[in-house]
């Protein structure tokens, strides 16, 4: 893997737009989608990728179905009345749709920094933008990306499962709406209905228990880019127990389990020295080198701290913490003139489907961490 620069497009915001990327540059006039370099691959390279992103896979069904054999969920701090629908769901197999693994990436090693199964973003970025980069800079070249197909693929192996309309439920804000509605495209170039809903707009009918629009009609089918550690603390909560068996769901809500980063430490317990796996704990104490100090719920880098020889050489602050942490081995990113990558290797349902690159001045990548592309050769 080597960094290289380049001349962005003449009009790349424009056209960036135009394929859906309407929040393209950050608050101050800094590009998040960065297209003045890209990261080239070997092939081998993106065949060590995806082996390590469906092995990961794999650890991660074993430990879902550990967490459930062995009641592990007051670890996980679920609440009460959600592990009877965690289990229920994981053994009617609902439809799901993606997830994202973060992956530090030096060369050699490929380690599991974290996994976001519940509510990933910057797909749009990996899916979209990316691709058609390369076919205007690259065409000879290759990508590690078939996200858009497997995305349009999996709606229609999900045609007998689901309504014949969908909603795509959102925060109201660009990055949230851009993901649904380019979600929502997918789904209707599988031939399925859909429509799109800020969160706070969907209402209760309590007398036939079910979920409505904005015009009372019955939502049958609902994907939510809304974490599930929210919903189920909020008056939400009781409403979606009691619908969950005429209401579907997408993610699932057992993608609970594979959300919280307190799994990480189960998957070390039970795959000591795995070579794409870090010590995790749920303490500092276990370390006599370098670690990461993370909330077991954080998202976008939130509250994290890094240590280094029992100093606190890089931090993030926000609204996490409460609910616990996690102790992670830090492990070194490599470094390109300053520019410390992060790899997103994304899963559409079982299937290893591409990698979209997060690059930060930092140790620590977060919210304004810019999206770089990528090829292979």
């Amino acid at each position: 893997m080597i960094r290289k620069t380049i001349a962005p497009r003449e009009n790349w915001k424009q056209i960036t737009e135009k394929q859906g990327l309407i929040y393209n540059t950050l608050d101050g006039g800094t590009p998040y989608w960065d297209e003045s370099a890209y990261y080239e691959f070997e092939s081998s390279e993106i065949d060590a990728i995806e082996k390590a992103t469906y092995d990961l896979h794999q650890l991660y069904l074993d430990a879902a179905q550990y967490i459930i054999d062995h009641d592990w969920f007051d670890k996980l701090g679920v609440p009460t009345l959600v592990i009877p629908l965690i289990k229920a769901a994981w053994e009617q197999e609902p439809p799901a749709l993606y997830g994202r693994f973060d992956l530090g990436y030096d060369g050699t090693h490929i380690k599991l920094l974290e996994y976001n199964a519940d509510t990933p973003t910057a797909l749009i970025e990996a899916s979209v933008i990316q691709w058609f980069w390369l076919q205007d800079m690259f065409p000879a070249s290759d990508q590690f990306n078939s996200i858009h197909d497997k995305l349009i693929a999996k709606w229609v192996d999900l045609k007998d499962y689901v309504d014949s309309k969908i909603y795509f439920a959102h925060l109201n804000n660009n990055e949230d709406f851009m993901t649904v509605a380019y979600l929502a495209e997918t789904a209707q170039n599988a031939g399925l209905g859909t429509k799109l809903i800020i969160m706070e707009d969907i209402g209760w009918d309590e007398i036939k228990k079910f979920f409505v629009d904005l015009d009372n009609n019955q939502m049958k089918t609902i994907f939510k880019l809304y974490p599930y550690e929210w919903l189920v603390k909020e008056q939400f909560a009781g409403s979606f127990r009691d619908s969950i068996n005429i209401t579907q769901w997408i993610e699932p809500v057992w993608k609970m389990m594979w959300s919280n980063k307190v799994i990480l430490a189960l998957l070390w317990e039970l795959n000591p020295n795995h070579p794409n796996l870090l010590p995790t704990y749920f303490t500092s104490q276990k370390f006599t080198g370098n670690y990461v100090k993370k909330p077991i719920l954080s998202r976008e880098g939130a509250n994290i701290d890094i240590i280094g020889d029992e100093h606190l050489i890089a931090f993030t602050r926000g609204d996490y913490g409460e609910e616990g942490y996690v102790f992670q081995e830090l492990f070194k990113l490599p470094e390109f003139d300053g520019n410390y990558p992060v790899i997103g290797s994304w899963m559409i349902d079982q299937e290893a489907a591409g990698i979209g690159i997060r690059e930060s001045k930092t140790l620590i990548t977060d919210n304004k961490s810019r999206f770089v592309p990528h090829l292979f050769k």
